[in-house]
């Protein structure tokens, strides 16, 4: 059984001069300003390049590792409120000393403005293993042995060589996507746990209750638990 993901506190500001951060996940969702120097990040929304004056949005129990430059960089990570909209990829962010001052005095406006005013950036990443990730995110069920015979890759040298750039195997990454996806539904909607699990393509009910438990920590039915103002941001990223 492959080990758990670290779970770790979202520090403010970030200092990094190691070469690389192992595989870990955070448990809310966070916005990551570079300030300078870059580094390249690869997870559960994909593998790509993030540069000075950029930032990476984070969704809540979103796993990744980090490789940065041999200059390190310099981070600012603003908490993001529940239910904000986090597509993988690096964003440009048009005014950056405004939304550093205003994080000084007040995070949750700061965050505000960054998400208001940040623009998507073309992914700089472009490989065998980056196209299986985002067909991974795109289709689930994604047969990964007919993916690998198509492109005629051996088998062991996808696995092996996904594990290399993302931390995980194809198959366990493909079971996050899912259990992800399964997460969000829960937390948008009253319909049944049975019908959202035979939907998403899991074995059954109690496969989804692992799979979304493992994921966050918590079973699908303490999501439904959560005060209204969580479950309703929650609806509206899933209805937008």
């Amino acid at each position: 059984m492959a080990a758990p993901l670290a779970r770790l506190p979202v520090v403010r500001w970030q200092r990094i001069q190691t070469s690389a951060l192992r595989r870990h996940v955070h448990r809310r969702g966070y916005a990551a300003l570079v300030l300078s120097g870059g580094y390249e990040e690869a997870g559960d929304f994909g593998r790509f390049r993030v540069n000075a004056g950029e930032v990476v949005l984070h969704d809540a129990f979103e796993g990744h590792l980090d490789r940065f430059r041999a200059s390190g960089a310099v981070i600012l990570n603003l908490p993001l409120p529940p239910g904000a909209r986090t597509e993988g990829g690096p964003r440009r962010v048009d005014d950056l000393d405004r939304i550093v001052r205003l994080a000084e005095v007040d995070e949750p406006r700061a965050a505000e403005l960054l998400l208001a005013t940040t623009r998507p950036l073309e992914p700089r990443c472009a490989d065998w293993p980056d196209a299986l990730a985002q067909e991974l995110l795109e289709d689930p069920d994604l047969r990964l042995g007919a993916w690998s015979e198509a492109r005629g890759i051996p088998p062991w040298t996808v696995c092996r060589g996904f594990v290399r750039t993302f931390g995980i195997s194809p198959a366990r990454y493909r079971a996050r996507v899912r259990a992800r996806r399964a997460w969000k539904i829960i937390q948008g909607t009253a319909r049944p746990l049975a019908t959202i699990a035979a939907e998403l393509g899991f074995a059954d009910q109690s496969h989804m209750t692992r799979s979304v438990a493992a994921l966050t920590g918590q079973p699908p039915r303490s999501w439904r638990h959560l005060p209204r103002s969580w479950r309703q941001a929650c609806k509206s990223v899933q209805d937008a």
